[in-house]
């Protein structure tokens, strides 16, 4: 069922309603980012929590140790002194030693010597050595106060008859001489019974103490450090230390325990499990509130990136709209150089190349309109037109007019190619005849005064040129360049690889500049023919073939005029 949903969540972020390119970039980066960030997290709490608690029960154990060897050593100290006063008082020769006051000289010698004895084994844990006698006179310093003795818990639990020592634990010093300066102190005691029927020390007992300040400070450190519960028992049940703190020991405790081999006491510090995984916990949430505050920075971070990344976007989706809507002087600002600042440059270079199209186009299409509402003003009747000439014509030969005669049939021929609108590209070699027939003309109205050239190779002939394209250039020859027809006309056509160069010459009168200038911008009608053919030339050869194509003229006033066509190779099997 878990997996079904992530399916579902999955679908509708990449192919349902959530269709913003935003939503899916600030997902895709949270996946990509929080994955490996919550992954890595996960692995190191494991690991961190793991090493912790190991570490930490390593230190349990050594600190458990420490307190072992610690008390063992103290216990080993006062055990080793009661054997040193046992045997010293085994000894038969020193039976002098009794259980009342001395009264003889020997008893006090030997009761001196004991005592100095004694006074020698002390140590600066040493809160006190006596040996006590069944009659209740004591040797050892004189601060003892035998009836408070029973104010010790052990001591007044001590069995009646025992053999071996007998530890009577941690307990306050209150049986000492109010004077003692170590009265009150905490100490450790230990009672050891004198079982010798042969000597005068017999039912006496050796009680030892040794200051526990340092010891029971050690014991609280351990509690304050580890939050653990000490506790110290006898082989017969009796607690010997026990925390302050109250606790209900549980099966799921971390337990460390030791026996100390002089006292076989049983050391146990039990630690409740909230307490050992306290530390490993405290990892969990630190890792918990990083991790949080790392998805929320991840968040933001993403939130920002995809911000600025859609932002972009979005705002060259909007200029795409403005330009569907007809805003073509929409342009993208260029933020960057990367493959958005790219988008942004070609959006703007595509944008101009369609305005420059559809300037291209209207310019294109108002040209067609004014060249149909040409055609259509001057449409004339061609049959009238022709069966007029040739009347003319023929009546010209009846009266022996035979310059006249030739001008009509040239003129005729000329008249016949240009008034032939069923076809706008024509073959190159059709348009040279119909040069030549204008000639033909000039030649009767001037006489033999002008020379013409032509360099053309009779291949070149077979591709297509717009129709009436040369006779304007030529007229504009006879009506501005020459006087009276007197010149030379040089026209060369020669083929560069794809397409086709025409060269025009005349050594006319020329154009002068500020005329040249003008010779190409459109303006309102002229008054007369002048430039006026250049131009609808020029227009004739940019609308079948292209505006890189067309003519472009050269002159020097006085020394004449070249005009070069360049358009493109077609024949007229492929028109």
């Amino acid at each position: 069922m878990k997996f079904q949903w992530l399916q579902q969540f999955y679908r509708r972020i990449f192919s349902g309603s959530y269709r913003s390119i935003r939503t899916k970039l600030l997902f895709s980066f949270l996946v990509v980012t929080l994955i490996p960030l919550l992954s890595l997290g996960a692995a190191s709490y494991y690991q961190s929590a793991k090493t912790i608690n190991s570490q930490f029960g390593k230190y349990g154990e050594n600190a458990v140790a420490q307190l072992d060897q610690q008390t063992n050593s103290a216990l080993s100290r006062m055990k080793q002194m009661s054997e040193t006063i046992y045997s010293y008082l085994l000894d038969p020769a020193h039976n002098d030693l009794g259980n009342r006051v001395p009264v003889t000289y020997n008893e006090i010698i030997e009761k001196n010597d004991f005592e100095a004895l004694l006074k020698s084994m002390r140590t600066e844990q040493t809160a006190g050595i006596y040996i006590i006698t069944p009659s209740g006179y004591y040797y050892g310093e004189n601060n003892l106060d035998i009836a408070k003795l029973d104010s010790i818990p052990s001591w007044k639990m001590k069995p009646a008859s025992w053999e071996g020592t007998y530890w009577l634990g941690f307990y306050r010093q209150d049986h000492a001489m109010r004077s003692d300066s170590n009265i009150g102190q905490p100490v450790l005691g230990l009672a050891v019974p004198i079982h010798n029927s042969h000597g005068p020390q017999d039912g006496s007992i050796i009680l030892i103490e040794e200051k526990a300040g340092d010891l029971l400070h050690m014991f609280r450190m351990f509690e304050e450090d580890t939050n653990a519960r000490l506790l110290i028992k006898a082989p017969d049940g009796r607690v010997i230390y026990k925390s302050d703190l109250a606790f209900t020991p549980k099966d799921s405790d971390i337990v460390w325990d030791r026996t100390l081999g002089v006292s076989q006491w049983t050391l146990e510090a039990r630690l409740p499990a909230k307490e050992f995984y306290r530390p490993s916990g405290i990892i969990r949430s630190n890792t918990i509130v990083v991790a949080f505050i790392s998805c929320l920075f991840a968040f933001g971070l993403a939130y920002i990136f995809s911000s600025h990344f859609t932002a972009r976007i979005r705002s060259l989706k909007d200029s795409m709209q403005k330009v569907s809507f007809g805003k073509l002087d929409t342009r993208m600002p260029i933020e960057g150089g990367d493959e958005l600042g790219s988008l942004d440059m070609s959006f703007n270079r595509m944008v101009s190349r369609v305005q420059t199209l559809i300037r291209e186009v209207e310019l294109s299409e108002r040209l067609k309109k004014e060249a149909e509402l040409k055609a259509f003003h001057y449409q004339i009747n061609p049959h009238l037109l022709f069966n007029t000439l040739n009347s003319i014509q023929w009546k010209a030969r009846l009266e022996g007019a035979e310059d006249i005669r030739q001008m009509l049939y040239h003129l005729t021929m000329v008249l016949e190619g240009n008034l032939d609108i069923s076809q706008e590209l024509i073959s190159l070699g059709r348009e040279l005849r119909m040069i030549e027939h204008f000639l033909k003309i000039q030649e009767i109205r001037y006489g033999p005064v002008f020379r013409y050239e032509l360099h053309c190779g009779e291949a070149l002939k077979e591709y297509l040129i717009p129709r009436m394209t040369l006779q304007p250039l030529f007229e504009n020859i006879f009506f501005h360049g020459f006087t009276d027809g007197i010149g030379v006309i040089e026209l060369d056509i020669r083929e560069d690889q794809e397409e086709l160069l025409l060269t025009l010459r005349d050594d006319g009168s020329g154009i002068s500049e500020e005329k040249l200038q003008r010779l190409f911008v459109p303006g309102p009608k002229r008054s007369g023919r002048g430039g006026l053919g250049v131009q609808n030339a020029d227009q004739k050869f940019k609308l079948h073939f292209g505006p890189q194509y067309g003519l472009t003229v050269h002159s020097t006033k006085g020394e004449g005029t070249t005009i070069f066509i360049r358009w493109p190779k077609k024949e007229e099997r492929f028109r």
